[in-house]
């Protein structure tokens, strides 16, 4: 087979990627979000790194029912391999996500908006912050409001992943070497929600939208 140039890497993976989806919110839901997380009550024990060697100057903050972070947005190609996510594409690919679908299956981050929370450790662990594998997140970029679930898990001193498909509906380039974004990215994650089952992007995005008209709604 003949190799295919880097150069032309990123276009290759644009064309076999499957179709981008509009975002479930718009400009209004976005700023509406953003007001209502705005400061930090901070609820992690220590701060978390965006990279490897970068500062640690995260906080995890939470109140008034969500948890939430500002970070960058790396892409997660892991779960089930895919034209744009295998080990060709991204030399880190690992084929498991932490949680699994409805059927037992891994997820599939070229279809499936999902994003990563860090490991369980002494400085925070998700699952007693009732953020589970399934639950539902709001990932806010330049205007634009995408719901996703929570998917996999990562290392535990970084912050700030979501999936090729999460990063692709938000206009970030979802590739898995050179994409993602800088720390422009909020992450809102709604404290005891489920999304069922967990592969369902139609369910996601209306869940989402449920529970944002409810926090936005609350004092």
């Amino acid at each position: 087979m003949r190799l295919v140039p880097a150069v032309l890497a990123p276009v290759l993976l644009a064309t076999l990627a499957p179709p981008a989806v509009a975002q479930e919110g718009g400009g209004g839901a976005a700023a509406a979000l953003l007001a209502k997380v705005q400061g930090c009550k901070q609820i992690s024990h220590g701060k978390y790194r965006a990279d490897d060697g970068a500062p640690a100057n995260i906080p995890v903050c939470g109140g008034k029912g969500v948890v939430h972070w500002k970070a960058d947005l790396d892409i997660d190609c892991d779960g089930r391999p895919s034209q744009v996510c295998n080990k060709r594409t991204d030399p880190y690919f690992q084929p498991e996500t932490a949680f699994q679908d409805s059927r037992g299956g891994q997820l599939d981050s070229a279809a499936l908006p999902y994003v990563v929370v860090p490991g369980a450790s002494k400085m925070w662990n998700h699952r007693d912050a009732k953020v589970w594998g399934g639950g539902l997140a709001a990932v806010i970029y330049r205007g634009k409001v995408q719901y996703a679930v929570v998917g996999d898990t990562g290392p535990t001193d970084l912050i700030g992943e979501a999936s090729y498909a999460t990063a692709r509906a938000l206009g970030i380039n979802p590739h898995p070497v050179r994409g993602g974004a800088g720390g422009e990215v909020t992450y809102i994650f709604f404290q005891g929600s489920q999304v069922e089952p967990i592969q369902s992007r139609a369910q996601a995005a209306k869940v989402g939208s449920a529970l944002a008209r409810k926090f936005l709604a609350g004092s």
